[in-house]
């Protein structure tokens, strides 16, 4: 709907009439200045110098525009849901190359890690709507592929371009959670979760993963950790086939003890569907907040009534000029 920031400009409008009925003075009819002729026979030619009267009709029509743009019209938007809460999740990825493992099953077709972690992943930014979003990618060290943001979109495209062999083959576990906490420690009003998934190890980094551990303790940070990867592959070689585990370097202690001491949870993803399951998991222990604030956006409207005046006018300061040239030349031609 349409609202208007000042109102009571409208109340201008009919301005022109009450000067227009106000008493005005005596007029005088404009002098004429007659242009002498050295031809004989050549009546003397009586130029007025009055000026073209502007059409009534296009003055009501610019300073209705004109009033119209000052009483500020604004478009007043649907209803905007905002919490009342801030909460913060960081994502932190694993990138590293045992995440090209394909023994994961989505939608009837085997896949490695990453791409059965970014088809589920996305589906749970999806629905974090109102917390503020962040992106870590990590192998051999942490990078912030997202800053904090309400922008869902971004983080879901940002992990979409993610590549195995980005930042690295190695697992810098330790050296995630650090950057993690660094970046929450600037907003310390937010209720702070990092969500990392992993298939592996600490293997690379500067800071291990006890001692990233004490930083989010100290941070008031909670943690949930998800160890992903199947228990059971058949692998296949020259001289048959063999079953072998392919999470065998996956340090679910580590993860569990992580989890344990921020007041999180360990989650263990061997297949796409318990994945699935982790992510509706999370939305019952960390739920988007409910109790929200209603905002309606504005737009402001006033430069489209104030843009058409200007070009009414200056149309018509065009063709008045255009016609002024045409009766000068026609009054030389008839002079001559």
């Amino acid at each position: 709907m349409i609202s208007f920031g000042f109102i009571w400009a409208l109340v201008l409008i009919p301005l022109p009439l009450l000067i227009y009925w106000l008493p005005a003075k005596s007029y005088k009819e404009p002098a004429s200045l007659k242009m002498p002729t050295l031809v004989p026979g050549i009546k003397t030619q009586t130029v007025n110098n009055s000026r073209r009267k502007t059409p009534l009709w296009l003055l009501a029509i610019l300073w209705l525009l004109i009033v119209f743009s000052a009483s500020q019209p604004q478009w007043l938007g649907d209803a905007i849901s905002i919490p009342t809460e801030g909460r913060e999740m960081m994502l932190a990825v694993d990138l590293s190359g045992s995440m090209q493992v394909e023994d994961m099953n989505l939608n009837g077709s085997t896949v490695n890690r990453l791409v059965m972690l970014k088809s589920l992943l996305g589906d749970f930014i999806g629905r974090r709507v109102g917390d503020r979003l962040g992106l870590i990618l990590f192998a051999d060290d942490a990078y912030m592929q997202t800053p904090m943001t309400y922008d869902r979109n971004t983080v879901q495209q940002m992990l979409d371009e993610a590549v195995l062999g980005l930042v690295g083959k190695q697992t810098a576990i330790g050296d995630a959670i650090a950057l993690a906490v660094k970046r929450f420690d600037e907003k310390k009003e937010s209720n702070r979760v990092l969500l990392l998934l992993t298939d592996g190890q600490n293997t690379a980094g500067k800071i291990t993963p006890e001692q990233a551990l004490e930083l989010a303790v100290a941070k008031e940070i909670t943690i949930y950790t998800v160890g992903i990867g199947a228990d059971v592959m058949i692998q296949k070689s020259l001289f048959g086939a063999r079953r072998v585990n392919p999470s065998s370097d996956l340090d679910e202690d580590s993860l569990k003890r992580m989890a344990e001491q921020t007041n999180g949870q360990y989650f263990r993803a061997r297949s796409s569907e318990d994945m699935s399951q982790i992510y509706q998991l999370l939305d019952q222990l960390e739920p988007v907040e409910q109790d929200q604030q209603q905002m309606r956006p504005l737009t402001a409207l006033f430069y489209y009534p104030l843009a058409l005046a200007l070009c009414l006018a200056f149309a018509y300061i065009f063709w008045l000029s255009a016609a002024q040239k045409f009766r000068f030349k026609n009054h030389q031609e008839d002079l001559i």
